[in-house]
């Protein structure tokens, strides 16, 4: 069912409300009176069934939460918890009276993300970027020019070594048919477990013959349990023939196959190398960023599978920061990973790095050299809002982190311009003061003539 309309019961008659109790000069509720929340229930008022089930929760308490989470680097838990214990926090998500206890479960953060989707969650980064082009943080002249990369947004699997692999699909596949009911001539829980270890220890002692015999013993032992399951069970159920299945690929795959399998729970996880000298390689997906080139605002993220070129991705990344800002890009800056792409893009100059013509003037040559402005946002993306491991289910889990993480770097970006602007108006009003004073000193002492 649609949620509850808002309102005050005789039980709080005689509680003081929130807005009177906190500090009305705080960002965050400086900010909560920004943002336009009606906007979130126009646009997922009619995901909530009226028909069947008990009403849904506000729009804005799990919009608000959301932007809490990635603003803040916390899980699904840690800000249901926060939130009972933080008043700006809950004044933010929209309510009128503190909250002593929070019914909720951190499940339905999970539910709501997967019923809205990605598209859904682009509204979420939109309105970021409206609220900051209301109180004129952002203007058509900040979308004229804009900085683009591409980035890996790294997947919760461990690393995925062939033992590793070997083992965990023989372990998964040997749970499974315990739980069909399959009763298998050997599990080899035991062995399998021995033999791991073993293949770890001669790795780190460097005796590889003997690593490559402990790594022979896993890939056979899971080759068996895949082949005694396939004669005892004809018509396996539906988990179990999908983990069959991959662990069929994982048992077939060779050293340089493409479209290899490197987890048993996530198949969508790709191998990419970017050239950094301390990290050949990372597993997961390509994510694709727009910022401002002046002030540095995110106004597009999409994660990207199948780890495409650089270039072939910049047409869709132009197309929704045109999406989420409203005004299309006319310089787009990039690095030399997009050579290849069009000079001139749906009305978009393309600029590459280190390109400098003799005629160009050095007020043209410092946006090139602003083009680097993007790769402390992909850190602070990472480190700071939840990029950096990605622990949501899929491929729409890759895409709604992604934006997600964008959304609370905006937030954070907008408590410290509201930060700033409140700063300013004090030390102007400081200012005024010392002038007033200044004024009045000089008309009481003003020197006497002749």
């Amino acid at each position: 069912m649609q949620p509850k309309s808002g309102g005050s019961d005789q039980g709080d008659l005689f509680r003081a409300r929130l807005d009177q109790i906190l500090n009305r000069q705080h960002p965050l509720y400086r900010l909560a009176n920004a943002i336009e929340w009606s906007v979130f229930d126009r646009e997922f008022g009619s995901l909530d069934t009226e028909n069947f089930g008990r009403p849904g929760l506000p729009i804005r308490l799990l919009v608000g939460l959301h932007y809490l989470k990635h603003a803040y680097n916390v899980s699904d838990e840690a800000v249901v918890d926060q939130f009972v214990e933080n008043g700006y926090w809950q004044y933010f998500c929209g309510f009128e009276f503190f909250q002593h206890d929070f019914s909720l479960d951190p499940t339905t953060l999970v539910k709501w993300r997967k019923r809205i989707g990605p598209k859904g969650m682009e509204k979420l980064l939109q309105v970021t970027i409206e609220t900051a082009k209301s109180k004129e943080y952002v203007t058509e002249r900040h979308l004229e020019r804009v900085n683009v990369d591409t980035t890996v947004q790294e997947k919760a699997i461990a690393f995925p070594t062939d033992a590793r692999l070997y083992h965990k699909a023989c372990r998964l596949l040997v749970k499974l048919a315990k739980r069909e009911g399959i009763n298998l001539r050997q599990s080899y829980e035991r062995l399998g477990k021995k033999a791991f270890i073993m293949q770890g220890r001669y790795s780190h002692a460097r005796q590889r013959n003997r690593a490559k015999r402990q790594q022979k013993l896993l890939r056979n032992y899971l080759g068996r349990v895949i082949r005694d399951i396939e004669r005892k069970c004809e018509a396996p159920g539906t988990l179990l023939a999908t983990m069959l299945e991959r662990g069929k690929q994982i048992f077939n795959q060779k050293r340089n196959d493409s479209n290899k399998l490197y987890s048993m729970q996530a198949p969508e996880v790709e191998c990419i190398g970017k050239g950094k000298a301390h990290k050949k390689y990372e597993f997961g997906c390509k994510v694709s960023l727009v910022s401002t080139s002046q002030d540095s605002w995110i106004v597009g993220v999409q994660a990207i599978h199948g780890n495409p070129y650089d270039g072939h991705t910049l047409k869709d990344s132009l197309t929704q920061a045109e999406a989420v800002s409203g005004w299309r890009p006319k310089h787009a800056y990039c690095d030399k990973g997009y050579r290849g792409a069009p000079a001139v893009l749906s009305n978009t100059e393309i600029h590459l790095a280190n390109k400098k013509k003799k005629s160009m003037k050095a007020s043209e040559w410092k946006w090139y050299r602003r083009r680097s402005g993007i790769e402390p946002i992909i850190g602070h993306v990472k480190q700071d809002h939840r990029m950096d491991r990605n622990y949501l289910k899929g491929k729409e889990g890759d895409k709604i982190n992604a934006i997600l993480a964008g959304c609370g770097f905006n937030i954070r970006k907008l408590l410290r311009a509201i930060l700033l602007w409140l700063f300013k108006e004090r030390f102007r009003g400081i200012t005024d003061d010392i002038t007033a004073l200044i004024e009045r000193f000089n008309r009481l002492y003003q020197p006497v003539s002749g």
